[in-house]
């Protein structure tokens, strides 16, 4: 890096750090440290819904996945616009009548102390997981560029957002969120237009388009009904809907963005302006790792993005067989090359040579081939290593071919973006342990109190996050990694709120057994891999519906 990279990168964050610490510190009480006393208007509300589910995860992952993929990952996102006109006006309104501070105080009041305590503690852990794949992820960028130890970095990053999250609650959270978002999307835009002058001067936009899509990276779409499939137009619109609707109406760290809103139109407005925006976010992101794909059908890509793991090959006994694949990629690269020119003159001349695509398409697939050859050997040569490298495709790109400065700009928006997810995530933690557990069981003390007790929570979960990301490992690609994590509890809590709200006759112990059992079979279910794990959230949410049903009827058929 050079140091125009380090003096951006730095004072971008030493800024947002210091910024929310002194603008937000010393709240007085428990609704103004929690809910920001009620006094943010709907595109802050907005802003910090998008910066909370935006994490580096999302800036990191996701460009990885369309170079791999292709751009059907966008259909997860198909269920969200649905989701946020639900919960505007289904929960929004329902919380701000009873002036709760977290979702879960709802069920206690709607059922019993055991069904609160249940939904509370089920988001506690997965949000404390979860928390803690957000440090990990940036954390993985600085130990690829420097070299460093991922435990040192994980704790240094870990605190970082806990300073001024601890210092200043809610309303860090949101003002903080604003510069970040700005840094996101600035950097996010200056990073497409320079992967487009980077192209061949003759390969306009739409050729651009018509060569990824001739590779099979435009096929967003997928109407199949296979359930193994992961992502498919059906899964994104009903195990994506639930899911979000899970995510942005029960999960506290969603929850707690809009119930800081002025007033209720207010909260309803910034969801539905995360309704209108995120999808095209997305679809913006995935098409930056589309483009980074067509850079390389022009550009030598190296045969394994990972330089960690090519560092480790490269010293040890497989060094020969692996510069043998790399010598094998550096003949298809040549050869991707001078057809894919080709294919641009006879473009722009339209024509569209289908012979060419089909030379392209093949010459992918003996790439891909040479890929897996190569993660085969890297787990020869060391059994504990990750080799699926899509996390490191975006990395690995920023890292070698962009101009001095931007770079920063760059690490600058992962790092912005972990550490408002991560300070989202602490807070509601936060949140939910003092206000669901803590002062449920502690009594009448002063709000003073709570306020303490409420920032101390905050450092006990900001060291369990740290602590998480210190032992986590890759598991395919981190985005989705999150998206398991998340399904894998969504499903049983989204089900309990909905019989809440819908089902006026079940009552606390009806749907508190009924949410043990439907937890413990989606646990089974993602134990044995029968379906994507989208489906997982709609699996859940129907089964605690059922059973809670069904329990209650037998119940009052007993009395």
């Amino acid at each position: 890096m050079a140091n125009l990279d380090w003096v951006v990168l730095s004072f971008t964050l030493l800024f947002i750090v210091i910024y929310g610490a002194y603008k937000t510190k010393g709240s007085a009480n428990v609704k103004d440290y929690i809910l920001g006393n009620n006094e943010t208007p709907w595109f802050t509300v907005g802003i910090s819904v998008m910066a909370t589910q935006a994490s580096a995860i999302t800036f990191l992952s996701t460009p990885g996945q369309a170079y791999h993929d292709g751009m059907g990952f966008v259909q997860f996102y198909f269920g969200l616009p649905l989701a946020m006109v639900v919960i505007a006006y289904t929960f929004i309104p329902i919380y701000h009548k009873l002036k709760v501070y977290t979702a879960y105080e709802y069920l206690e009041q709607r059922f019993d102390v055991n069904t609160r305590t249940l939904a509370a503690i089920l988001f506690l852990i997965q949000r404390g997981l979860g928390t803690g794949i957000t440090i990990y992820a940036p954390a993985i960028i600085l130990s690829a560029l420097l070299g460093w130890n991922l435990f040192i970095l994980n704790i240094i990053i870990g605190i970082l957002v806990i300073v001024y999250t601890v210092t200043g609650g809610t309303k860090a959270v949101n003002v903080t969120q604003k510069q970040q978002m700005f840094v996101i999307f600035s950097g996010m835009v200056i990073t497409f237009i320079i992967i487009l002058n980077q192209l061949p001067e003759q390969l306009d936009f739409f050729n651009v388009l018509k060569i990824a899509g001739a590779n099979g990276k435009m096929d967003i779409l997928d109407f199949s009904y296979n359930p193994e499939t992961r992502y498919t137009f059906w899964s994104g619109i009903t195990g994506g809907f639930f899911l979000m609707l899970s995510y942005f109406g029960t999960d506290q760290s969603q929850v707690g963005r809009y119930l800081s809103g002025k007033s209720i139109k207010e909260s309803q407005m910034g969801l539905i302006m995360n309704g209108i925006l995120k999808v095209p976010m997305q679809f913006f992101i995935l098409l930056t790792g589309v483009l980074v794909f067509v850079f390389y059908q022009f550009n030598s890509a190296p045969l394994h993005f990972n330089p960690t793991n090519v560092s480790h090959i490269e010293n040890s006994k497989y060094k020969e067989d692996y510069k043998v694949l790399e010598d094998k990629l550096a003949v298809i690269n040549e050869e991707k090359n001078v057809i894919n020119h080709i294919y641009i003159e006879q473009l722009n001349y339209e024509y569209d040579n289908n012979a060419l695509k089909k030379k392209m398409q093949t010459l992918n697939i003996q790439e891909k081939d040479l890929r897996e050859k190569a993660k085969n050997l890297i787990a020869k040569s060391d059994s504990k290593a990750e080799t699926n490298d899509k996390d490191y495709v975006f990395l690995y790109f920023i890292l070698h071919h962009l101009p001095k400065g931007i770079l920063g700009l760059l690490l600058a928006v992962i790092f912005s973006a972990a550490m408002s997810s991560s300070a989202s995530g602490l807070n509601s933690l936060a949140a939910t342990s003092t206000i669901d557990i803590y002062k449920r069981n502690k009594g009448n003390e002063s709000d003073k109190h709570y306020v303490y007790a409420t920032q101390y929570f905050t450092l006990f979960w900001g060291l369990v996050a740290i602590g998480f990301a210190c032992i986590s490992s890759l598991f395919e690609n981190l985005i989705q990694l999150v998206n398991i994590i998340g399904s894998i509890f969504y499903g049983t809590v989204l089900g309990i709120f909905l019989v809440g709200f819908y089902i006026k006759y079940v009552k606390g112990k009806a749907i508190f057994i009924a949410a043990c059992i439907s937890q413990l079979t989606i646990f089974y279910i993602f134990y044995i891999d029968v379906v994507s794990f989208l489906w997982l959230n709609f699996i859940g949410a129907l089964l605690t519906l059922v059973l809670s049903i069904s329990i209650q009827s037998y119940l009052n058929s007993k009395e």
